[in-house]
């Protein structure tokens, strides 16, 4: 009976079936056995199970349900060692925001709340997040921008002498201030786009065709060039332009055939404009140079007459002042002068009347023509050595 008995509610105390032990044994599968060790501590496993619900909470999920842990029902409780986990990972994605890599062909542009706070260096670069972001540019490679109807635009352009030319052209450019280019431009590449081909327009609608088409492309392309990044410099863009390449400049593709009969017939005129202009020189200067042979004739002529007539009032003077001296010994020789040229031109035969008369000749001197006799003498050779030969 007093096993049976075991209390006042007849509960024994070494029935193992009553109070908490009985509950526990239950639970956890009958109790202790009499072969078991020393009881284990069930401690460790909740702590493992509660780190496993707090990781899962801390990466999105929900906490699990099992052993201790599910039966207090107040969620994950967060321990120390979860604490220092979730503070290394937000140190990590705190670090790997804030540190950057710049490339040696890249500039970066740091941002302090927004405002501009420095330029980072090639290599790594620290920008604390959130306060200072930054922004990495390349700016050593070159850009291109196609522009003509060959690539998709409106190439079509209007000269200066009301013609219409299909210009294709490329523009190369790269980045030299990219705090500039950041801050004052939106969209660079549709910038230089729009830039270019107003500036291309307004060197095309100053300048003729024929030049476009033929030798002045190169200048066309240097002038361009320029005139491109006058116009982003006053907007202040940090954008360089490297070169301007001209690659067709052709007639539209509509007219190309009449352009070129056009063409063609302002060859022919400009050649037949420079065979009447050569012979228009060549008449001209001969022109000039009969006009300056008569002038330099008359100038001599004048000169001559000139003199002559100052030699003649020379002598006339001198003749005059002799005269005066002498009047009877200058008109001797006036009148000795005066018959040396009137007879010096005549065929003379001189009679001699006294000498005639004393010699009981006939008073008659025969005049030898010695002239005459010349020209015979040289004749009746002449005959002589033609009979010879």
């Amino acid at each position: 009976m007093a096993g049976q008995s075991g209390g006042p509610w007849g509960g024994g105390g070494n029935s193992g079936g009553g109070g908490d032990d009985g509950r526990r044994g239950n639970n956890g599968g009958g109790g202790r056995r009499p072969n078991d060790g020393p009881p284990q501590m069930p401690e460790i496993d909740e702590l493992v199970k509660k780190g496993q619900d707090q990781l899962r909470v801390l990466m999105g999920g929900r906490g699990g349900g099992g052993g201790r842990g599910g039966e207090g029902g107040g969620g994950p409780s967060f321990g120390r060692g979860s604490i220092l986990l979730g503070v290394l990972i937000a140190v990590v994605l705190w670090a790997a925001a804030s540190f950057y890599t710049v490339k040696p062909e890249e500039q970066s542009v740091e941002l302090l709340l927004g405002k501009e706070y420095a330029t980072g260096n090639p290599g790594l670069n620290f920008a604390p997040w959130p306060f200072v972001t930054y922004d990495v540019i390349n700016v050593t490679s070159e850009r291109t921008e196609d522009i003509g109807i060959s690539r998709g635009g409106d190439g079509l352009m209007l000269t200066t002498d009301a013609n219409i030319v299909d210009i294709d052209f490329q523009v190369v450019w790269n980045i030299n201030d990219p705090s500039k280019l950041l801050f004052n431009i939106r969209d660079p590449q549709l910038t230089v786009q729009a830039v270019s081909e107003s500036v291309m327009r307004e060197i095309i609608a100053a300048t003729n065709l024929a030049p476009i088409l033929n030798r002045d492309r190169g200048i066309i392309a240097d002038t361009a060039r320029e005139n491109i990044q006058a116009t982003l410099d006053d907007y202040e863009s940090g954008i360089n332009i490297v070169r301007v390449n001209l690659d067709t400049a052709d007639p539209p593709r509509e007219v190309i055939d009449a352009f070129r009969e056009v063409q063609a017939a302002e060859q022919e005129r400009d050649r037949l404009q420079r065979q009447a202009d050569a012979y228009a020189n060549r008449v001209l200067a001969e022109a000039r140079g009969e006009a300056a042979q008569v002038i330099e004739d008359s100038e001599a002529y004048r000169a001559r007459v000139v003199n002559e007539a100052i030699g003649e009032a020379s002598r006339f003077v001198a003749v005059a002042q002799e005269f005066n001296r002498a009047p009877e010994v200058t008109q001797r020789r006036l009148y000795l002068e005066t018959i040396e040229r009137t007879l010096g031109q005549l065929d003379k035969v001189l009679i001699d009347e006294t000498s005639g008369a004393t010699q009981g000749g006939q008073g008659v001197v025969p005049y030898l023509p010695l002239n005459e006799l010349r020209r015979g003498g040289g004749a009746s050779s002449n005959t002589s050595n033609g009979g010879s030969n």
